[in-house]
């Protein structure tokens, strides 16, 4: 088992495997569905393509930018989930409206948000000016609109108001996410010379809503909280920072943590997640806890394919890989889990700490 620290030496080809993978589910026109067959859907596109870029293929990154800035819609949202695991005759009813009975696809403000915390990422790496303009009015507008959806309380609706969402609720997961894309919005503002006051102004009421008002959150449907990522993504996200974030991860740690293993998913299952192993990797970066960040990541390169792409899981009660598919954005979140904790990029920080206190504007 490779085990990383923070300055040494990614292994020559260490991640070819899962840069070929992500570079195979890419589509001629940018997309990244999540594997063979399977949805696209904004945040994880995303989320591969800084995979991408982290390792030097910025090109087929950009693709997968400009794949977002050719399918937002006018309002700054994108539909939640597109390709081939929607049949084509649904696929085209969904989107010209000539079946009414029809639902329309799921437009959630998390994934709307994400194209920030992208682009962001994007420009540490390659610090081209040009680019982030011309994502500008994208990332504008995929601000806004998820800005509007914020209640007076502080917490963001989880997604447009439509029939198929009738919900108005607001989920933790999604709601520190959509923290982190702030912070990085209002960086690029900053870069760029635009405002960002509002924007500011709307993290610090989510920021306080995520910590002092639990009551806001799943009002409508089943708690979350037997899925992992509503422990840890508080903490990722920097909604939670030292002895707070710390405290946090040590109140559910032997319960989602099978040790050696992984990340379970959900707190009730045999099942770690890849993914989530690596993000739980960079949310003890963000609570100071390295040696714990790094002991993480090491367990994840155990369950890599033959190939070099990760497997999204493994049931250890069956001893195995489950469910048998190797996603594009479990490689991506290995892979930014693994910059993080060695340095090896200048986005390393990204997702290692909290950059921007909630006053700043």
């Amino acid at each position: 088992m490779i085990h990383l620290t923070y300055g040494d030496t990614l292994p020559d080809g260490f991640f070819d495997g899962s840069v070929r993978r992500i570079l195979e589910l890419q589509r001629d026109n940018g997309a990244i569905p999540w594997y063979d067959g399977g949805v696209i859907d904004p945040w994880n596109h995303t989320e591969a393509a800084m995979g991408l870029a982290t390792l030097g293929e910025t090109e087929a990154a950009r693709r997968a930018f400009r794949y977002l800035m050719e399918t937002q819609l006018k309002d700054g949202s994108w539909h939640g989930e597109l390709g081939s695991a929607v049949p084509m005759d649904e696929e085209e009813q969904r989107f010209t409206g000539d079946e009414k009975d029809v639902p329309a696809p799921v437009r959630d403000t998390n994934f709307a948000a994400y194209i920030a915390t992208g682009a962001w990422h994007h420009y540490v790496l390659t610090g081209d000016v040009a680019w982030l303009k011309s994502l500008w009015p994208h990332i504008k507008a995929a601000i806004d609109w998820v800005v509007a959806h914020q209640s007076p309380h502080g917490d963001i609706r989880w997604a447009a108001d439509e029939p198929r969402t009738p919900e108005d609720d607001a989920l933790i997961t999604g709601c520190s996410s959509i923290y982190k894309s702030l912070e990085c919005a209002i960086f690029i503002a900053q870069r760029l010379g635009e405002k960002s006051r509002d924007w500011a102004e709307a993290r610090m009421k989510l920021g306080e809503a995520l910590r002092e008002k639990p009551h806001r959150f799943d009002r409508t449907w089943e708690s979350k909280e037997r899925f992992s990522m509503d422990w840890y993504y508080p903490v990722l996200t920097g909604v939670f920072t030292g002895k707070a974030a710390r405290e946090r991860i040590a109140s559910k740690w032997d319960v989602f943590v099978a040790e050696g293993k992984g990340c379970r998913c959900v707190m009730d299952q045999p099942w770690v997640t890849v993914a989530e192993t690596a993000e739980l990797c960079m949310a003890l970066l963000v609570s100071g806890e390295r040696r714990r960040a790094e002991d993480m990541l090491a367990w994840t390169h155990q369950w890599r394919a033959d190939c070099g792409a990760y497997w999204m899981g493994y049931q250890f009660e069956n001893e195995v890989a489950w469910p048998d598919e190797k996603p594009a954005w479990t490689a991506a979140a290995v892979i930014l889990a693994t910059d993080a904790v060695i340095g090896m990029t200048p986005a390393a920080r990204l997702f290692s700490d909290r950059h921007l206190a909630e006053a700043a504007e």
